[in-house]
């Protein structure tokens, strides 16, 4: 470097530095040492030092050089910047969180603040902190008056203004990678997710070192159940910034997804130890080791979080989510403190009301349970409303399309592989037993709640709006046989990634899947389906003592849950009458009065020969997702039967919703059983007058 100290020269210098930082880190650091040797105590050129000295991992040189700089200048908001990006890597994770909130703060317009706390806000699990964060990012980084325009309706949420602004400026500027990029952050808050998909991989193939994008990219790959390509995305930004926080707990987040827990759980403990006291990120380790099956080591980690944030109703709910967990004396104490608080949210309040129900069930006080029950689920329904007579038009859809003429019309239609085994029902009927019992076989695998077919509805959904058809049902009656072996593909396809083992048959065990039965007969003829019914009170208020994490919604009133069982109870009954034998039926209390002749019932309807590891089910280490994970791992035991009998005082409610079905159980009402022709759609239940199409 010139000896030449100008203004000119010194910030050419830094500049060109600046820009080798990104590539090449070694040839920056040579250009501010230059830098240095002229000017020892120029301030930017000791800050890209050390920035330079972080990219190269050599942590505690940049330290050196940072640990001044933070006491000359205490206000400058590039410093913290700095100090908050190299925190994080010398494993100081709360320092760095705050570090970068103090950057922030002292000057929001800063390039790159908001981006690396978004980073750091999405490596501890606070995912709407980093989303807020990364909208804040778009809207400092639009520098060109349009796009900012732009960028202030997305932070403000006016999506529909945001969206506009945008497409006037592709239509002028169509390769505009940051108005690409914005675009795809609408497409997403509309979703449209194949269009952020599409949106995103454009911007990467216009800038392919564009980091942000392709971080978004698999962020949004990962959220729609796209886990192989996430992956891949995940990878490529690995293997240029190996450390980066953010993207590693996104790979444990897919690595469970795909059942990798053993390389999940060692990202997570890694990230603890930068992150030490950061709730959400130990509650993620938690989920991962319940489901892996280390409890104690899961309950270590919810303590944890706990420590970490005291207000954390998530935490205690979720060690009562264990099931076999018991709170002790001074754990009601500190729940029932933290219901005091006049500050605490509505979704942690419902949920220490959920734990304190739990608490208080174990303890024998059973209408004290009850009412916390009852506290909680009434904070829960406020937050996530439904309509029972929205289920009850998808059952009547269904009936009115699926009958008998349609399915002997169809007769040979279909992918014709024989690999699943979809087990159906609803929520806490039974069906992780089921799943247990038959991943024990050395032929059947065990995955988890797999989304695919859900996804293939909202597929079919969209191209039926698009020909002004009322459903999906409705398109499906129009699709040739090629498309309904396509169809059967595509799931075997997107299934395939949680196939570990190798075995000929998997299970698919989502329990909603029973609303999709003429769809899965139709493009899979020869896939089992499994039916998983439980006693109705038994099993609705089993529900109702369950916060789901998303989901389920209509089982946070009694008398939504009673609708709800009805509806299933009536579709199932019609396709046994369209479909004869094509359902295998397990009842809950006959399994456990009789478990081995269930058991090979089972198997028989599987075309399975028995193996006698189906009853030592309890022995099978795999991982388990559900709410049941830690039961399934005890022999059966038929105490646990007739527990709802405790509350019976406080369930008229959804009795009277359940009418004749809670009268006939395990049979099924005659007025539900109809011909399997098109007037059934006309069959009422008593009492009711009509339902309501969505």
């Amino acid at each position: 470097m010139s000896a030449d100290t100008g203004t000119g020269s010194l910030q050419q210098a830094l500049q060109q530095a600046q820009s080798l930082l990104q590539r090449t880190p070694e040839l920056a650091l040579a250009q501010t040492d230059e830098i240095l040797k002229v000017i020892p105590e120029q301030a930017d050129a000791r800050l890209l030092k050390a920035a330079c000295l972080r990219r190269l991992n050599r942590l505690d040189a940049a330290r050196a050089v940072m640990d001044p700089l933070r006491q000359q200048f205490p206000r400058s908001a590039a410093v913290w910047l700095e100090w908050g990006l190299l925190a994080g890597r010398l494993g100081k994770g709360d320092a760095a969180g705050r570090s970068l909130a103090r950057a922030a703060d002292l000057d929001p317009g800063l390039p790159g603040v908001w981006l690396a706390l978004a980073d750091h806000l999405s490596a501890v699990d606070d995912t709407d902190g980093a989303q807020r964060a990364l909208a804040r990012h778009l809207r400092h980084s639009a520098r060109d008056p349009e796009l900012l325009q732009a960028a202030d309706a997305l932070v403000a949420n006016r999506i529909p203004e945001a969206e506009q602004r945008l497409r006037q400026r592709l239509y002028r500027s169509p390769t505009d990678v940051s108005a690409i990029r914005m675009m795809a952050e609408v497409a997403g808050r509309l979703g449209r997710n194949d269009d952020a998909i599409h949106l995103l991989r454009r911007s990467l193939e216009l800038a392919p070192d564009f980091h942000t994008a392709r971080q978004q990219l698999a962020t949004v790959l990962h959220r729609h159940n796209h886990p192989e390509a996430a992956l891949a995305e995940i990878e490529l930004l690995l293997n240029i910034d190996p450390e980066h926080a953010a993207i590693r707990n996104l790979k444990a987040a897919v690595l469970c997804r795909t059942g990798d827990y053993d390389t999940a759980l060692a990202l997570y403990a890694d990230l603890l130890k930068q992150f030490p006291n950061q709730a959400r990120l130990a509650l993620s380790y938690g989920h991962a080791l319940k489901t892996a099956g280390r409890q104690a080591d899961s309950i270590a980690a919810y303590r944890q979080a706990i420590a970490a944030e005291p207000g954390f109703g998530e935490a205690y709910w979720s060690l009562a989510n264990l099931k076999t967990f018991r709170f002790s004396a001074a754990d009601v104490a500190t729940i029932e403190a933290q219901l005091a608080r006049a500050d605490l949210a509505t979704d942690q309040r419902s949920q220490f009301e959920f734990a304190l129900g739990k608490a208080f069930e174990d303890q024998g006080e059973y209408e004290v349970s009850f009412r916390h029950y009852d506290v909680g689920n009434r904070l829960r329904r406020d937050i996530v409303p439904y309509r029972a007579a929205d289920a009850t038009a998808r059952v009547r859809r269904s009936q009115a399309v699926f009958t008998r003429s349609c399915f002997a019309e169809r007769q040979g239609f279909g992918n014709p592989a024989p690999d699943p085994i979809f087990v159906v029902g609803l929520p806490r009927s039974g069906s992780t037993l089921i799943e247990q019992i038959l991943s024990s076989h050395s032929q059947v695998e065990g995955t988890m709640e797999l989304p695919e077919i859900i996804s293939i509805t909202r597929t079919l959904r969209e191209r039926a709006e698009a020909k002004g058809l009322s459903s999906y049902h409705q398109l499906l009656t129009e699709l040739p046989n090629e498309e309904l072996v396509a169809l059967g593909q595509f799931y075997l396809d997107r299934t395939r990634i949680q196939r570990k083992q190798g075995r000929p048959l998997f299970i698919d065990k989502m329990p909603n899947n029973f609303f999709h039965i003429g769809l899965i007969h139709l493009m899979l003829p020869n896939a089992k389906i499994i039916d998983a019914r439980r006693h109705p009170l038994a099993c609705c208020f089993s529900g109702f003592k369950q916060y789901f994490a998303r989901g389920q919604n209509f089982s946070y009133g009694l008398s939504d849950l009673g609708a709800y069982y009805r509806d299933y109870v009536a579709l199932m009954a019609h396709f046994d009458a369209v479909l004869p034998g094509r359902v295998h039926r397990v009842i809950y209390e006959d399994m456990v009065a009789d478990t081995e002749a269930q058991v090979r019932a089972l198997l028989a309807y599987c075309g399975l020969p028995f193996e006698d590891a189906c009853l030592r089910f309890y022995e099978n280490n795999r991982p388990v997702r559900t709410a049941s994970s830690e039961q399934v791992r005890k022999p059966i035991y038929k105490e646990g039967v007739d527990q709802w009998r405790h509350f019976e005082p406080w369930l008229d409610p959804l009795k009277l919703a359940l009418g004749p079905v809670l009268e006939h159980y395990p049979q099924v009402p005659s007025f539900e059983t109809g011909e399997g022709d098109q007037d059934n759609e006309s069959t009422s239940y008593p009492g009711e007058t009509g339902y309501e199409e969505t």
